[in-house]
């Protein structure tokens, strides 16, 4: 299951925020040059509002994220990596939001879905389209590690690529967009064998 985390709920659910999770990726993991503070990750973009997904994994634990911004605000690509759209025009109009931070620690024991990928992986996707299709997107632009790309397109969401690959400090990163359609959300649903929908979204329809 997927948690929306909507600005104004953030104190209610403090304890589900992603920045612990980003920590572990981003830092401990990959060893990216992100700003830290008492095991945490937080930036910029932090203060704009976003929403957040969270994904808990069998042990309920934190497991996976993303941040959600909208198009027409600053946003990581605009503002930290616009080098990766290599001068092409990238949308900013309220039908398109971007995402970041998307990240996943899953144990090794989690279940398995298609393509050896653990099932929990095909949630956040999920989730992502469902949330874009409750704010009537048509796309969400992101940028994301490059080994993300091939998870994506087993999961049946693949990145329409805005530029070509960059090295970005310790890591290979790619610029992109995501369709938000019925038809994505099916595809990513039957290539990770979900019922039904994932995101838990109590303040879904309060436009905040």
């Amino acid at each position: 299951m997927i948690e929306l985390i909507a600005p104004g709920w953030y104190g209610a659910f403090a304890d589900e925020l992603m920045h612990r999770l980003r920590y572990r990726v981003f830092k401990e993991r990959l060893d990216w040059n992100v700003r830290t503070t008492g095991g945490f990750e937080i930036d910029s973009f932090d203060s704009l509002k976003p929403h957040y997904l969270v994904l808990r994994d069998s042990a309920s634990r934190v497991g996976g994220g993303v941040r959600l911004l909208p198009s027409t605000g600053p946003t990581m690509l605009q503002d930290a990596f616009s080098r990766l759209s290599e001068g092409r025009t990238v949308p900013e109009e309220p039908s398109v939001w971007k995402s970041s931070r998307f990240a996943l620690d899953l144990p090794p024991s989690e279940p398995k879905g298609s393509g050896n990928i653990a099932a929990a992986t095909y949630e956040l996707p999920a989730g992502m389209i469902e949330f874009g299709l409750s704010r009537r997107l048509t796309s969400i632009v992101t940028v994301t590690d490059l080994r993300m790309e091939p998870i994506l397109r087993r999961a049946g969401w693949p990145l329409a690529r805005i530029g070509q690959p960059q090295t970005i400090g310790t890591t290979r990163a790619v610029a992109g967009c995501l369709d938000v359609s019925e038809e994505s959300l099916a595809a990513v649903r039957h290539n990770g064998s979900l019922g039904g929908p994932v995101l838990w979204a109590p303040v879904l329809c309060t436009g905040t």
